[in-house]
């Protein structure tokens, strides 16, 4: 795994600076802590900080063609490049390196653009065209590494794998997006679409930019899609082989490697199939990190030391305090933008467990996405049988009513808070799903934001653009559109920029067997009944890994990380929380009510209300300012 970064001058062919390339790649070195190159040519300059992992002799970068038409700086692993390298060297190509990068090279030069849709991994990368004078900037399909471009005053355009790569150009303007400070408030991170730097984009997962010097700056072009309109058919044991097949390739293609390899094992389903079937595939007995908590409540490392013990791992385990708010400062250094997902705590904890002992580490990441893993999936799709049969008007007219009459529980389990499925079930299924994802719903954020703020909005809702995802997505369901929505929104945004940033914090390689394309796209094509049966999501997943696991393991209720913030705010960081409607940065914005802010947290530390979340938003929001802007 490696950072890269770059300088390409759109308009005119004028020389580009080395040392600034170098001063963007230079702010990656944690991506890419073996080695760093920069090239350069009249209008392009391409940089790259490297992470050994494939061909540690012979891989360096940027990479040219043996006749330096093509130049490329690469971030990620193919998995399939040793048989796009038989079929390329069967056409007579020669090469000079053990390397999958340079199989992009070739393959660029036999296929074009074309040749992306034949990689099978996940990438980030931009490969220039000496004699055509063009850059491409490619990303994955799912969005698994990331890309930022901008466009700046002199005509050039600047890319690399973080925001920060960008911030190192002097000059690069520094001006926030008001609108990613309303998607931010509603969701928690900064959704792909939209960036906390007016001006910066992040390329979106399955495209690829095409830039030529003299022409006008394009829109990024589509390769690939997840497409939920299809419905594969089979008997259940002939699905449950099928997704068998997929998962072991999909896990054994990850396996290779020059380095130490491992896994995270967290003793739930997702992570704990990736344990049985590396196990299934391996020699030696598989390297696994897992970390605890010393509160019984939020600790599961008994189940991940039951799963080593199953399949006679290498285990490695932590126990660590939850009170592990020291690391807010380094968080915020290694997301850029404002970043509300607390699980980024322990997913530092175990990449730096990890990274004793391996390079490269496999992950659980993808399954509740490709198939409807999380409870409100289930819920989801129960609200929308509902819709199904009860008419628009009743539930806009009768049901609404109610729910706003209810009174609230949160305390109470999601299946009996009748206030919130009311209220749901009385929007359509796109704002219901949308509002079950967001943090903070519209309300709650148009009381916190000032007069001033909410003008500069102009009426712009964050939930607007996961409306018409879920509208328009290739999709026979309403589950379907939901799952479709969070591939394209929950997924790159919060889930693979979680591990991306915490994993390459420690210049850890981590590998996503479970989001492999191929097994995304038979997931999206299972029937509904094989997604969700009896209140069980991701059933076709359990049921197949049942020769593997036992029951406790593949039927117990999903945990993932916890990290008690809400306890943080009336501790150790109540004066953090009374402060924050005056800390320098917030304050100076004048996006927020600092009276309303100032209850918020008020009441949250004498234990009136619960505001923990937002507290920790605001937080991480101030501190991402601060380094951004401040």
């Amino acid at each position: 795994m490696c950072g890269i970064a770059g300088i390409f001058h759109l308009d005119t062919a004028k020389p580009v600076d080395a040392k600034r390339v170098r001063r963007m790649t230079d702010s990656l070195a944690h991506r890419g802590p073996d080695g760093s190159g920069v090239w350069t040519a009249p209008g392009i300059g391409l940089g790259h900080r490297r992470l050994s992992i494939i061909d540690l002799d012979g891989g360096a970068q940027p990479m040219a063609s043996a006749d330096e038409r093509f130049v490329v700086s690469f971030n990620g692993e193919i998995y399939n490049f040793q048989e796009i390298r038989k079929e390329l060297e069967a056409a007579g190509q020669e090469f000079a390196t053990d390397s999958d990068t340079e199989v992009i090279l070739h393959g660029w030069r036999k296929w074009g653009a074309g040749c992306v849709e034949r990689l099978h991994g996940m990438f980030a990368f931009a490969i220039y065209d000496q004699k055509e004078r063009r850059l491409w900037l490619v990303r994955d399909r799912l969005g698994i590494k990331p890309l930022y471009y901008a466009k700046i005053a002199d005509g050039s355009v600047l890319f690399g794998s973080e925001l920060k790569a960008l911030l190192a150009h002097p000059a690069l303007r520094r001006e926030p997006d008001e609108r990613a400070i309303e998607d931010y408030m509603a969701f928690g991170y900064v959704p792909d679409h939209r960036c906390i730097v007016k001006g910066v984009n992040k390329l979106p997962a399955g495209c690829y930019l095409a830039l030529e010097q003299g022409k006008p700056m394009p829109a990024p072009l589509r390769y690939w899609d997840i497409d939920f309109s299809q419905r594969v058919k089979g008997s259940q044991n002939e699905l449950e082989e099928e997704l068998l097949r997929l998962l072991r390739q999909a896990v054994t293609s990850r396996m290779v490697a020059d380095v130490p390899l491992g896994a995270f094992l967290s003793g739930g389903v997702d992570s704990s199939s990736v344990v049985a079937l590396m196990a299934e595939n391996s020699r030696k007995p598989v390297k696994t990190c897992s970390i605890g908590f010393d509160v019984k409540g939020l600790d599961e490392s008994d189940y991940a030391k039951r799963v080593a013990k199953r399949f006679a791992t290498d285990h490695h385990s932590r126990i660590v305090s939850p009170d592990d708010y020291g690391l807010i400062d380094k968080l915020a250094d290694h997301f850029d933008e404002p970043f509300a997902d607390a699980s980024a705590l322990p997913t530092y904890r175990v990449s730096e467990l990890a990274r004793e002992t391996v390079t490269v580490a496999l992950s659980g990441d993808g399954a509740d996405e490709a198939l409807a893993g999380y409870r409100r999936h289930v819920f989801h799709a129960h609200e929308e049988r509902i819709r199904r049969f009860v008419p628009a008007a009743i539930r806009k007219n009768i049901l609404g009513p109610l729910g706003r009459l209810y009174p609230k529980a949160d305390w109470a389990p999601r299946p009996l808070r009748a206030k919130s499925t009311l209220l749901s079930l009385a929007r359509s299924g796109a704002e219901g799903y949308t509002e079950a994802v967001g943090i903070n719903p519209p309300g709650l954020r148009s009381a916190i934001y000032s007069d001033d703020f909410r003008g500069k909005l102009a009426g712009y809702a964050a939930e607007s653009h996961m409306h018409k995802l879920m509208e328009n997505a290739p999709a026979r369901s309403g589950l379907d559109q939901a799952q479709y929505a969070d591939m394209k929104m929950w997924l790159p945004g919060d889930i693979l920029a979680k591990t991306d940033r915490m994993s390459m914090a420690v210049s850890l390689e981590a590998r996503e067997p479970l989001l492999d394309h191929r097994l995304m796209e038979f997931a999206a094509q299972l029937p509904g009944r094989m997604r969700i049966r009896g209140g069980q999501g991701k059933w076709l997943l359990k049921k197949t890994m049942e020769r593997y696991l036992p029951e406790d393991i593949l039927y117990r209720q999903k945990m993932g990380f916890v990290t008690p913030i809400s306890d943080w705010f009336r501790g150790a960081l109540a004066e953090e929380a009374r402060g924050l409607s005056k800390q320098a940065t917030l304050a100076q914005t004048g996006w927020f009510d600092p009276g309303a802010i100032d209850d918020i947290a008020a009441d949250h530390v004498a234990g009136r209300c619960e505001h923990g979340r937002l507290l920790w938003q605001l937080l991480m929001l101030d501190k991402s300012l601060q380094r951004i802007f401040g």
